[in-house]
């Protein structure tokens, strides 16, 4: 049958028959929401580059997060901006380490209601602002794994509830598997950054965790922005190895990426709604030529229509809000 038997408009004659048959709700517990921690300052610090955001000092990381949770959001995920810096990594696993620190803060504060992810990387660590260990300006994979699995341990120990392995490193998921369980945290789940392109979007994110690689660039660990097959590949990878979650990252201009791993694998998928992508919507939005609210719940809609479960994005403690 067809029209005028058919007429599709009857269902979306009222907010509340379109609300009844919303086939992709957006709601707060299903975002995650980015914090940056920096060791060495003892005020908020401003970053140009993402409008709103700011570096804060470990005395304020658990009132940020618990600001989050009154908002609806389930998750925070920590970043750390050390003190010092050095070609070894140290400061990313260190007991007293900032993360670590701010995992503390949170947990005390929270509890079990706030789920915490920690970043487990080293480009914010290494003084050369590469995600490994640099010999002869080569990033070697290997030897990174042993330090991956070393931050990994000592979030678990600082009591964090979910990892994120990131490096892009071949094995990095089987070797952050094998110290936790070796460590006893054999219940700590793996949220692996999968298919991560070497993207253009992480501008602003790079000047927020002070990350930005001193010398090349990251492309010969993260992955060709063209492929399909080879994310796809990465993901089956991940998965074997042991991630219980992964992620695509960026959403916004890889949306056909997250519907693939949605029809191809039977697991939660993870958008991250990156730092370039949140700071055009608000350069736009301050020159008045978008509706923010508006952009921002249709570009988050599409990543959930796309297939993602869950969504990692710096306007998380804004939607309850505007969703009212």
């Amino acid at each position: 049958m067809s029209f005028p038997a058919v007429r599709m408009r009857r269902l979306r004659r009222t907010q509340a028959l379109r609300d009844m048959l919303d086939q992709n709700t957006l709601n707060p517990s299903h975002l995650i929401y980015p914090i940056f921690v920096e060791e060495n300052i003892s005020q908020s610090v401003s970053i140009s580059s993402l409008p709103g955001y700011v570096r804060l000092p470990l005395a304020k990381v658990a009132a940020e997060g618990k600001a989050a949770l009154a908002q609806g959001c389930k998750s925070v995920f920590l970043f750390g901006i050390p003190a010092k810096k050095d070609e070894e990594g140290v400061s990313s696993y260190a007991k007293d380490g900032i993360v670590q620190n701010a995992i503390r803060e949170i947990k005390n504060v929270c509890g079990a209601e706030l789920v915490i992810i920690g970043d487990v990387c080293l480009c914010e660590y290494m003084s050369h602002g590469h995600c490994g260990i640099v010999r002869d300006n080569e990033v070697l994979n290997d030897p990174t794994l042993e330090l991956l699995g070393k931050i990994a341990v000592s979030y678990a120990e600082a009591g964090v509830d979910v990892v994120a392995p990131s490096a892009m490193m071949d094995g990095q998921v089987a070797a952050v598997r094998e110290a936790l369980d070796e460590a006893g945290y054999d219940q700590i789940p793996i949220m692996a950054y999968s298919a991560k392109y070497a993207s253009s979007f992480y501008g602003p994110f790079r000047e927020a965790a002070g990350s930005s690689p001193k010398f090349g660039d990251r492309k010969n660990y993260q992955m060709n922005q063209g492929n399909q097959r080879e994310a796809l590949r990465e993901i089956e990878l991940d998965i074997a190895e042991g991630a219980d979650m992964i992620m695509v990252k960026p959403a916004l201009a890889y949306l056909d990426i997250i519907a693939l791993a949605k029809a191809n694998f039977n697991i939660p998928i993870v958008a991250y709604n990156v730092s370039g992508e949140y700071s055009m919507v608000k350069a736009a939005a301050e020159n008045a030529w978008i509706d923010e609210k508006s952009v921002v719940r249709e570009i988050l809609v599409g990543m959930k229509r796309a297939g993602a479960d869950l969504i990692v994005t710096y306007h998380a403690k804004d939607i309850k809000s505007w969703l009212n």
